[in-house]
């Protein structure tokens, strides 16, 4: 068991405000990015061209490797998806908008069955989705669900006494 700076246990060795990254959507992200971008590459530069016959131009093949990095940018951001937390609040980046939240602002940590990622319901009853916990992750994601609870509840009311 580990102690965070606060005196606060967590059960997996890790420190409690070790950043919340999904495993899973990670993993498909990177995969499916890198793999998209060595096909359509492998594409634009197989497939036969006006000089050859075909009716590809360069500019077509150019086209379709840009398609390919739009995609692969779109994976890798995806892959980049994480919540940091600081001592003073948290960081969360998701898959288009980073949100910089105060402790003081978050009034609970949610994650019902059903839900996708947690979600954060904000005292001026504003709701924002922490994508960085993923129900996909099975019981790794309710192990951060509950970690960003205790961490959420002891950074907000302070150390116990």
């Amino acid at each position: 068991m580990s102690t965070d700076p606060l005196g606060v246990p967590w059960a997996d060795g890790r420190p409690i405000d070790a950043p919340f990254r999904p495993r899973r959507g990670r993993a498909v992200a990177l995969g499916t990015g890198a793999v998209v971008l060595v096909v359509f590459i492998g594409v634009a530069v197989l497939i036969p061209g006006a000089a050859a016959g075909g009716s590809w131009a360069l500019v077509d093949r150019l086209l379709l490797v840009g398609v390919g990095l739009a995609i692969a940018a779109l994976m890798w951001r995806y892959a980049s998806i994480r919540a940091l937390p600081t001592a003073d609040g948290i960081r969360v980046r998701n898959l288009i908008v980073t949100r910089r939240l105060t402790w003081a602002e978050i009034a609970s940590v949610r994650f019902p069955d059903g839900d996708p990622w947690v979600s954060l319901d904000l005292t001026d009853e504003d709701t924002v989705a922490v994508m960085a916990i993923q129900r996909a992750d099975g019981e790794f994601a309710q192990q951060e669900a509950q970690r960003l609870a205790t961490l959420m509840v002891t950074r907000r009311d302070g150390p116990p006494t």
